[in-house]
């Protein structure tokens, strides 16, 4: 394994990190009204109803499901003299900046009816933009250094810029709040101007001052389904995955419900500025956390520090449980407590660019959007409904607007907030088994330098052999064709010839087609009154119905090459793939030396 001083440090200058990390301030400043403060603005001042919020939230989310990983496939197959990220910033941010006005600048004049489509369509479509920049952006800091620790440095700028956005966006809402709906309105018109302004001037300096590295620009991308099969083979994205979509199951219970348990929990005489006081005390302690925790990662890696930061949310969320009324002080003395573990956030985007390393020495690629999609829209996707539920959930209970609660519904705000206690610590067992240390992140950037030089290299996770990937192109196309099908198919297609696979996809695609439909119907029949609250199994019906949607999508992706495969390849090749598979899985991730 190659010793740390073997590969080069990559610097990134002072001026490139703030100038990248400039449009986080932006974003996160919309990001928290939209997902905090929107859906009972929405409710109490603008007259949708809280169960249909819910709905819009999950249909315009399951969503990403599709746009997600089209939008990074497509932004790492973009060639052009600006490169594969800045074009897509270019025409999203603009975009989204437009539906994030309409979002937060609804017409005085809405019914109850077209309060809710105003809120399904401006909600979608800021979503919808969003990912057509957001994705590319992510990406393009993956690759900006292949420094283990100054990765961390670039992200740790990121977390900070993008948490003093969301300060500010807190404190606007601490100043202009107002429990009369026609200033709340003021307020939130002239939120989403500021905050859209800002994010297309920071996108534009981005866009003019911060290139992308030419040999990335060059490198061949890979079909989309093959890159997703590989990209569930790589053993630390599955961990870390796998880690992320436990806790982000519950990851918006927090933000969504705050204001809901502030006002009915611990019921303060003035709710709106206690919310925006505990949003600067939150934030505000996870800004200063963030020298501490870059300081932590370089002290003893990235991996341990990380393993630290969950028992923060554990304690948090657990805490939140024993909170009643008139517990304000108290809630408020334990909010920057909480806060610390928000400035952790920047070691996931630095471990994932590490990842995106290890599948470049298993694969040959650099695929910085196609990864970060994943890593965007299966945790994005899971945590729809903790989103979306724990508010049909309060409209089940009960829950009447701007009016004093139920016991029930108080007690079910208490109780759901033990949910992420328990994720967390699910995550944390699920974390453990990480394997990449700075040491393993050396040496794997040693074994990628050994592959460009047409030599094999050893996996420092696994101990395998891997081939020079560019030693046999014909080979390694043969090999990526070949996983647009999973080894279950390509045996079926051994068994029974070649058309089982083209057969299989078609009712697999057609199962998927008539399961979406009939979901759509079966929600659609249950909204035929606004005035009753449509409940948490609507919610999850839309989700569902997303899910299948995706499927579908996923099996028409696959007919061309099933109907390729016969002339394509042989029963030879094919068997041979299949070894080939079955060898490179990868072995039992091994324990580290440095579990905490």
């Amino acid at each position: 394994m190659a010793e740390p001083s073997a590969v080069k440090r990559e610097r990134i200058p002072l001026a490139t990190k703030l100038i990248y990390a400039s449009p986080a301030f932006a974003g996160s400043a919309l990001a928290l009204p939209i997902f905090v403060f929107m859906p009972k603005f929405y409710s109490d001042d603008v007259g949708a109803p809280l169960g249909f919020i819910a709905l819009a939230i999950a249909f315009a989310r399951s969503f990403d499901a599709i746009t997600d990983p089209m939008m990074g496939w497509i932004s790492d197959r973009t060639k052009t003299r600006w490169g594969r990220r800045r074009p897509w910033l270019a025409v999203g941010a603009p975009l989204a900046a437009v539906a994030a006005f309409a979002l937060f600048s609804p017409p005085n004049d809405l019914t109850t009816v077209t309060a809710a489509w105003w809120f399904l369509g401006a909600f979608s479509l800021y979503f919808l933009f969003h990912t057509i920049y957001e994705i590319p952006y992510l990406a393009l800091g993956s690759e900006l250094s292949m420094d283990y620790h100054e990765r961390s440095s670039l992200f740790g700028w990121r977390t900070a810029i993008a948490l003093v956005g969301q300060t500010v966006a807190g404190a606007g809402l601490f100043l202009f709040g107002s429990d009369d709906p026609a200033a709340n309105r003021v307020a939130f018109t002239g939120m989403g101007m500021f905050y859209a302004g800002l994010l297309v001037a920071f996108y534009a300096l981005l866009i003019a001052r911060v290139r992308e590295r030419p040999d990335f620009v060059k490198r061949e991308s890979n079909p989309l389904i093959p890159g997703v099969r590989r990209a569930v083979r790589n053993a630390p994205f599955r961990i870390i995955l796998l880690s992320y979509v436990v806790t982000s199951i519950t990851g918006a219970i927090p933000a969504t419900l705050a204001p809901f348990f502030i006002e009915y929990v611990l019921q303060p005489e003035n709710p709106e500025s206690i919310v925006g006081l505990t949003i600067l005390l939150y934030i505000g302690a996870g800004v200063l956390s963030i020298p501490g925790w870059v300081a932590l990662s370089k002290r003893f890696g990235k991996r341990k520090t990380w393993l630290w930061s969950f028992w923060i949310g554990i304690a948090a969320s657990t805490s939140l449980f024993f909170l009643g009324e008139g517990d304000t002080p108290l809630f408020i003395l334990l909010i920057p407590i909480m806060g610390l573990g928000n400035g952790s956030a920047l070691l996931h985007p630095s471990m994932q660019a590490d990842i995106i390393d290890y599948d470049e020495l298993l694969t040959g690629k650099r695929r910085e959007a196609q990864y970060n999609s994943f890593w965007g829209i299966v945790p994005k996707f899971v945590a729809i409904p903790s989103a979306a539920v724990p508010l049909a959930v309060l409209a089940q209970m009960g829950y009447v607007a701007n009016q004093p609660q139920s016991e029930t519904v108080t007690y079910a705000l208490r109780l759901i907030f033990l949910a992420p206690a328990l994720a967390n610590l699910i995550g944390f067992a699920i974390a453990l088994r990480f394997p990449m240390t700075e040491r393993v992140h050396r040496a794997v950037l040693a074994a990628i330098d050994q592959h460009r030089q047409g030599q094999p290299a050893k996996d420092p996770i696994t101990g395998r052999t891997i081939p020079c990937p560019f030693g046999n192109l014909e080979v390694d196309r043969r090999g990526w064709f070949l996983d647009h099908f999973s080894r279950g198919e390509l045996r079926r297609s051994l068994r029974l010839g070649p058309q089982a696979l083209l057969v299989n996809i078609l009712a697999v695609a057609a199962t998927a087609f008539f399961a979406c439909g009939g979901l759509v119907w079966w929600v659609t029949s249950q909204l035929a009154d606004l005035g009753d609250e449509p409940g948490v199994l609507v919610t999850l019906a839309i989700v569902l119905a997303g899910c299948c949607l995706t499927a579908f999508l996923f099996q028409l992706v696959k007919l061309g090459p099933a109907r390729r495969f016969g002339s394509e390849v042989s029963s030879t090749q094919v068997s041979s793939h299949l070894r080939g598979a079955s060898e490179a899985e990868p072995a039992p991730v091994p324990a580290v030396e440095d579990a905490p």
